[in-house]
């Protein structure tokens, strides 16, 4: 019996859905090893809620601190994995040539692009499931719409994620390092995370207010805090900074 054919090779890339999945769970993997990323995504984050939330550091307003403090943390959290980590990553990946060499693979760019999206949403649930559990046994009772809470989180996500691609695309390696690390940091203090913003000069706090952290801290707390409906001035700001950073690291982003 003839068998001429049975393993005939089939030179060409797997489907496209299989790609986008495997660079995923690749990217996911990475950045769970990454001892630094763990630390800045998920560690600070988390030990920012018990410290906050344990020891009165910070005049929280009314009511009870960690019912202030989870809403900023979780957009931190956000920002940590979106902006900060995914920056200083691909601009590492970027400088060693990782990117360019991925970038002839039949994997297209914007696959890739994909591939770590998806990846940084995959962790941020870990994050929030994580802070939320803390929150939880620390005595966070939260309010409003699952729904809203939902559409801040994914407008944050593409928010910083454009800023982060942005900022990895065109800066040196180095110099996304610190500048990201020294970003973070500031809207750590001045995002309305764990110090409100009614706090600073009122100059001073509209120009705050419409940064991305602030607006996704912001959100959440209406939500989450005081049981409100869906913030869409909130959201409007997200939406503006996703569509602007999105953009800018579409047209700008440098492969090497």
């Amino acid at each position: 019996m003839s068998v001429t054919g049975a393993y005939t090779p089939r030179p060409g890339g797997a489907p496209l859905p299989r790609m986008i999945a495997a660079q995923a769970v690749l990217e996911t993997k990475m950045l769970l090893r990454n001892g630094e990323q763990l630390l800045l995504t998920v560690v600070i984050p988390t030990l920012l809620l018990v410290l906050f939330g344990s020891v009165d550091i910070a005049d929280t307003g009314e009511g009870e601190a960690v019912d202030f403090l989870t809403p900023g943390i979780l957009a931190l959290a956000v920002m940590s994995t979106a902006f900060t980590g995914q920056a200083i990553a691909t601009g590492f990946e970027r400088r060693y040539g990782v990117l360019k060499r991925l970038a002839a693979s039949p994997l297209p760019r914007w696959g890739l692009m994909t591939a770590k999206t998806a990846s940084v949403l995959v962790t941020e649930v870990l994050q929030v499931l994580l802070v939320a559990v803390i929150a939880l046994a620390m005595g966070w009772d939260p309010q409003g719409n699952p729904l809203a809470v939902f559409a801040l989180l994914v407008l944050g996500t593409a928010a910083f994620s454009g800023l982060g691609l942005l900022m990895a695309g065109t800066l040196k390696a180095e110099a996304t390092l610190a500048a990201a690390n020294l970003v973070f940091l500031l809207l750590l203090v001045g995002g309305g995370v764990v110090v409100p913003l009614d706090k600073f000069p009122s100059g001073v706090q509209d120009v705050l207010a419409l940064l991305p952290v602030s607006a996704l801290s912001d959100g959440l707390r209406d939500v989450l805090q005081h049981g409100a409906g869906m913030p869409w001035g909130d959201l409007g700001i997200l939406a503006v900074w996703a569509v602007v950073g999105l953009t800018a690291a579409g047209k700008f982003f440098r492969w090497e």
